[in-house]
Formats: structure tokens, C-alpha cells, sequence
């Protein structure tokens, strides 16, 4: 499968996180900014300036945002302890992984000296993992499961990436998003 035949929104904005979002579920109408406004309206209703998204109102949306639109969804954001290896998540249980990743903010070519958040979603498509990322001019094929480990091995190995990994909620619920070995709870 190529990358043409991947759905891929590129960035616009500070909409990282939309991107991210409607890329993980492959589908440009899943959500919009306008929704995502809607969900920080209702996160934070009294707020003047609200704490969920950027002051201007272009985006760069929190994870609080990202749980709401996937509650929407049936899904769950659970956030990956970085002291465990990513060989212990059942990939044959959850939806793809969204990563936050540190970012420089650019004005044009002109980098400032200010760090931004920018989040990225990895998924499973026809058997291939793809990085998703907005800021790529296309998807990037990461390749099989092993393959896939190995790039989060490498992202998480920085202090300052986080990984959630996106699954429903029973998923969620019933820890079944990890192996059975690794699973606090005894469910096998």
C-alpha cells in the first residue's frame, strides 16, 4: 500500500492536534476546528481567555481536548508510562498511538527561540504502521509491529515526548490494550 492511498492532512494553523485526530481515524470529516473550539468552550465554559487552546484561537489544543473529541468517538487516550517497554501494548486491540512531541515555532523560514507542542498520530493501515505526522509533506510507511516498537523505543526515549495510546473504552477499561502478562489486574 502506498502512500497515496493513506489519508493525510497536512498542517495548517496550529491545528495539530484536529490533524492529528482525523488522521488517526483516516477520515477528513471526522472532526473540525469548529467542533474543537466547541469542546474547549465546554471544557472550560467561564473562562475569557481559555486554557485548552492557543490565546488567538488557531489551535494548539491540549490533551484535554484530544480525550473529549475521542470520547466522541467510543475511545479512550491512555497515557503510556515511558519506563515500560511499548512491546507490552496488544496491538491487535487499539485504534493507533498518538504521540506529543516537542516542536519549534516558526514564523515563515524564521525559527524563535519558543518550544511549542505538536502531536503526531501513528497507525496501522493494511498491515503497514504509518507516522502520520501534519508536518510531513506525505505519510511515512514505519513498517511492521517490530519495526513499529522500535520507533517508539526511539520517541520515548526523549524526556520530553509523551505516547497515549488510543483505544475504546472497554479496551481501556478492562486493560486489555496491554498483553496479559503485563496486566495489573489478572484479566487474561
Amino acid at each position: 500500500m502506498g502512500a497515496s492511498t493513506v489519508y493525510h492532512e497536512k498542517q495548517i494553523k496550529e491545528l495539530c492536534a484536529l490533524h492529528a485526530l482525523n488522521n488517526l481515524f483516516q477520515d477528513k470529516e471526522c472532526y473540525n476546528k469548529i467542533q474543537l473550539d466547541e469542546i474547549c468552550r465546554s471544557l472550560a465554559p467561564n473562562e475569557y481567555i481559555n486554557p485548552h487552546r492557543s490565546i488567538l484561537g488557531l489551535g494548539n489544543y491540549d490533551i484535554n481536548v484530544i480525550i473529549t473529541a475521542l470520547h466522541m468517538k467510543d475511545c479512550e487516550a491512555v497515557w503510556f508510562d515511558k519506563r515500560k517497554d511499548p512491546c507490552c501494548i496488544d496491538t491487535s486491540k487499539i485504534v493507533g498511538f498518538i504521540l506529543n512531541v516537542p516542536s519549534n515555532y516558526k514564523i515563515g523560514f524564521v525559527r524563535l527561540p519558543i518550544q511549542r507542542r505538536h502531536w503526531i498520530s501513528v497507525r496501522k493501515i493494511n498491515g503497514q504502521y504509518w507516522n502520520l505526522d501534519s508536518k510531513l509533506d506525505a505519510p511515512q510507511a514505519i513498517g511492521d509491529e517490530n519495526q513499529t516498537m522500535e520507533y517508539l523505543r526511539s520517541q520515548l526515549h526523549s524526556n520530553d515526548k509523551e505516547l497515549f495510546i488510543v483505544c475504546t473504552k472497554g479496551v481501556e477499561k478492562d486493560q486489555t490494550w496491554l498483553l496479559p502478562e503485563y496486566r495489573q489486574d489478572g484479566v487474561r
